[in-house]
């Protein structure tokens, strides 16, 4: 049997086992990468806090749902133009945007644990998270004339990589390598037959055909073709549901031919609580598309909803310049610098979906919610303390449940 044959799993039930077996791993792998892949069991205790319980109510709007720190980064639009915005929506649902401020607490101050960082630290991270937030409901506009609200160094060294990176980059990181063609073996998996057959089917479809006509200004007459096709076994929490890549090739009568990597990923029901009677498509991937484009529009543009297989599934093709922010380690000042700006973005997505009304409104709620030495609100405070102890115990008992399973098996 050829290597590239036994690292295919025979079935789907051997593929669902690989991934859970894969996901569950990449969860005991550190304290943050079980935050990611929590998100469930993050609703679950935030329900059950008594700190969350004292948070205010804001507007419902389109929130990401699973707001932390691996979930923002650049995103260029169509026309290839980068900014820093939300890069998964999988559980955007319309709701309270306080779960998103409280989300991405308890992911920054996870990762300034991990990066050995002092308490206080984090009590500024806080203190700095709701002022980004709040300059970041007022508008963009306001963003040039505040001085403190520079990009930290890791939010530009990563924005001038995306801004640098071409298709060879995209292909050599997603693909291992430029030529046409997805190497099969750990990371990519061999597709059945009727796999392969609904995959050709879906690309040749007239949504797809914009979709991937409408970037880079390709050429309305172009031919698209499927050069290869296989499973994906990425992501955390979104292991063990259908997640197919798919090269393609487009020949074009004014830019010759060109190639793509198209994401096609399936969508399921949010686990994040929505706002009650809010009005969203009964379609999971129909819901993701239209919360993409309410809170990240250089992605929402990129993104179409289909079905494939009897699922929902979100078709985005993969730019170069989309890129996620990846921090190994925080120096206090790149903390709170980081807390502002990443919680200022996640306040201009909210905020740009307010009437003027409810931006003044929501963000006098904020401030006002403050008391004490350290100027974090203490619902936030509270909250984020209270679930970062019920995650590490969380993360402990992953650890030894995965550690006694692999033993055993």
């Amino acid at each position: 049997m050829s290597k590239d044959a036994a690292e295919t799993p025979a079935n789907r039930a051997e593929r669902l086992r690989r991934l859970i077996g894969a996901r569950d791993l990449k969860m005991a792998r550190s304290a943050h990468a079980y935050v990611r892949g929590s998100t469930a069991q993050f609703y679950a205790w935030l329900a059950e806090s008594r700190a969350a319980a004292s948070a205010p109510k804001g507007p419902p709007v389109w929130i990401c749902g699973d707001c932390h720190l691996g979930n923002l980064g650049p995103i260029a639009d169509a026309d290839g133009r980068v900014d820093v915005q939300i890069r998964d929506l999988d559980q955007t649902v319309i709701g309270d945007p306080a779960h998103d401020l409280i989300r991405l607490g308890l992911s920054l101050a996870t990762a300034a644990r991990g990066s050995d960082l002092p308490g206080v630290v984090t009590a500024r991270m806080m203190e700095a998270m709701v002022d980004g937030y709040s300059l970041g409901l007022k508008g963009a506009r306001f963003r040039r004339r505040d001085p403190g609200a520079e990009e930290p160094d890791v939010v530009k060294t990563v924005r001038t990589a995306a801004l640098g990176r071409r298709w060879r980059d995209l292909a050599e990181e997603r693909i291992e390598d430029a030529k046409p063609a997805i190497p099969i073996g750990r990371r990519f998996w061999k597709l059945s037959d009727r796999e392969r057959s609904a995959v050709e089917a879906l690309v040749a479809g007239d949504d797809v055909r914009a979709l991937v006509l409408a970037l880079g200004g390709r050429h309305n007459d172009a031919t698209i073709t499927v050069e290869d096709a296989a499973y994906w076994k990425k992501g955390c929490s979104s292991l063990g549901h259908l997640r197919f890549a798919v090269l393609i090739r487009v020949d074009g009568p004014t830019k010759g031919r060109q190639y793509g990597l198209l994401d096609l990923k399936e969508a399921v029901p949010s686990v994040a609580p929505s706002a009650r009677g809010a009005a969203m498509p009964d379609d999971p991937a129909q819901r993701v598309v239209a919360g993409a484009r309410a809170l990240s529009p250089n992605l929402g543009q990129r993104m179409a909803a289909a079905t494939l297989l009897g699922r929902p599934v979100v078709v985005r093709e993969l730019l170069p310049q989309d890129l996620k922010i990846e921090i190994e380690q925080f120096s206090r000042a790149e903390a709170v610098k980081s807390a502002r700006y990443l919680a200022e973005v996640v306040g201009r997505a909210h905020g740009r979906q307010m009437t003027a009304a409810q931006r003044k409104a929501w963000g006098e709620t904020l401030g006002r919610r403050r008391k004490g030495a350290l100027d974090a609100p203490n619902w936030l405070w509270s909250t984020v303390v209270e679930l970062a102890g019920m995650h590490e115990a969380g993360y402990l008992e992953h650890c030894r449940k995965y550690a006694l399973t692999a033993e055993s098996a």
